[in-house]
């Protein structure tokens, strides 16, 4: 795999981060702290999409050479967008909302240049068993999923003992969805 132009990763995830390690490509992280609002009539799809998009903008003067990933994970629940849970009671309330249920998962990927941007996206369907109170108690206070859009992280424990099965891709639950990004790197001949 070679690199025809320096690769930024522009994320503080660490799941993220071991991902993109994984496809054997060089890369170093740039972060920037980029407000995380979106206009109210765009869709799930268009929401994540929107969000890796806007997560880019604030890097574009600063790319000269380089290509630049930003990427945004949402939790979906019908109609209802699940983002990062604020305290204890906000994780228990998401938890209690995704027990028994199947929700969607949608992560929006930006792969930015100078000269082009790409923006794309991938849902992976999860169902979860009926969780206990118990459970749900146990998960968030050994894990504090707070940094997790829905409350909860597939590879943690409660992915092992909560999640039935999924439709679709798991690295994409995990936060990047790593096949739909080679291809598109290797389609805008960042990597040949």
């Amino acid at each position: 795999m070679n690199l025809q132009r320096p690769l930024l990763l522009a994320s503080n995830s660490p799941r993220r981060k071991e991902l993109l390690g994984g496809l054997g490509i060089a890369f170093d992280i740039f972060v920037k702290e980029v407000h995380e609002e979106f206009p109210p009539h765009l869709k799930h799809a268009e929401v994540a999409e929107y969000l890796a998009s806007h997560k880019a903008d604030a890097y574009r003067h600063e790319l000269q050479d380089r290509a630049l990933i930003t990427a945004d994970t949402i939790v979906c629940l019908g109609e209802r967008i699940l983002n990062k849970p604020a305290d204890y009671q906000e994780a228990f309330a998401m938890l209690r909302a995704l027990s028994g249920t199947c929700h969607e998962v949608i992560t929006g990927v930006c792969v930015l240049t100078e000269e082009q941007r790409a923006v794309f996206h991938d849902t992976t369907r999860v169902f979860f068993k009926e969780l206990t109170d118990a459970e749900i108690d146990y998960y968030i206070s050994h894990y504090k999923p707070f940094d997790k859009a829905g409350a909860y992280g597939i590879q943690e424990w409660i992915g092992m003992i909560g999640i039935e099965r999924i439709e679709g891709s798991y690295f994409n639950v995990v936060g990047l969805p790593v096949q739909k990004l080679y291809a598109k790197l290797l389609e805008l001949q960042i990597i040949v």
